[in-house]
């Protein structure tokens, strides 16, 4: 085992050979969208993010659905699974069928399994001093998602927030190894602040995140000042808290910061010789709003400061 779940990592990464390992995750969760074939799509998106994180090439993908029968017609299932199924194709990788399981609640996710040269594995904990952090997706999706289950979100918005969640993190993952990025994770339920945080822990380094080039859906303000927040938010802020500084940065900024994700994009660090040239690649490959949004300052035991 090169990598387990003692790391904090997206994906367990387990070694075959002197040059190849096998790279796993698993995922699953409620619906975020209306629609069940997007549903399907993003979820797909958002389990393949997890091997895309690693470094690693994903090549098997197998189904997760829970759901009850006489909650939820066949037809909307096979509407999830058509879904999921574009996806992956979309990927490349092969679907194996999967597993179902009789529930109240309809989940849908997938276990996904890809392959990586071992000294290409991409943790969370390489970051190094000077290095540029590099985020790939804009923010604001929990808000927006919140918001259209509370029906404040409708037509071109619910669009714009289903586009970017089913957008797969594949092209920027080839960018990511090309420019020799050193450390990296996927932003999902802890929000950027909460893995900027683990990404910073791990590697022992102090960082800072540049608020005003961070991309941001503007449609999550509107969400945020109607209310419409996931409980998850004001958790991850509680718990980044005691390790956040803010320099002329509000309260209301530190919550989109802390806005938990769904198939967000990948954060990573690179050489700062590298991070222009980096950003325009990310671009080129489907990744439009990639930004340089950070520096990791210096060695420490993992603090983030906060400034414009």
């Amino acid at each position: 085992m090169l990598v387990g779940g003692n790391t904090l990592d997206d994906a367990a990464v387990f070694r075959l050979g002197a040059d190849e390992a096998i790279v796993s995750t698993v995922d699953i969760f409620t619906p975020v969208v209306d629609d069940p074939r997007a549903y399907g799509r993003i979820a797909a998106a958002n389990s393949l993010s997890d091997i895309y994180a690693m470094g690693g090439r994903p090549i098997l993908a197998l189904n997760i659905a829970c759901f009850s029968p006489e909650a939820v017609p066949n037809s909307v299932v096979r509407e999830i699974l058509l879904g999921g199924e574009e996806k992956v194709r979309e990927a490349g990788v092969a679907l194996g069928g999967g597993h179902s399981v009789e529930d109240k609640e309809l989940k849908y996710g997938m276990c996904v399994t890809g392959i990586v040269r071992p000294d290409r594995v991409l943790r969370n904990s390489g970051a190094r001093i000077g290095d540029a952090i590099i985020l790939t997706k804009p923010l604001g999706i929990g808000l927006m998602t919140t918001g259209l289950k509370f029906g404040l979100l409708r037509g071109p918005a619910v669009r714009k927030v289903t586009r970017v969640m089913e957008e797969l993190n594949a092209g920027a993952a080839r960018v990511m190894i090309r420019v020799g990025a050193t450390s990296c994770t996927d932003i999902s339920g802890y929000g950027l602040l909460g893995h900027a945080l683990e990404m910073a822990r791990a590697g022992k380094v102090e960082m800072e995140i540049y608020y005003d080039s961070v991309p941001v859906m503007t449609e999550a303000y509107d969400m945020l000042r109607a209310e419409a927040v996931a409980g998850g938010l004001w958790t991850n802020k509680h718990y980044v808290a005691p390790c956040i500084s803010m320099e002329g940065v509000t309260d209301e900024e530190i919550n989109i910061l802390c806005d938990p994700q769904t198939s967000g994009g990948l954060l990573m660090t690179a050489p700062p010789s590298r991070a222009d040239k980096a950003v325009r690649m990310l671009r080129r490959a489907g990744a439009g709003h990639s930004r340089v949004v950070g520096k990791v300052l210096a060695k420490g035991e993992g603090r983030i400061i906060v400034k414009r």
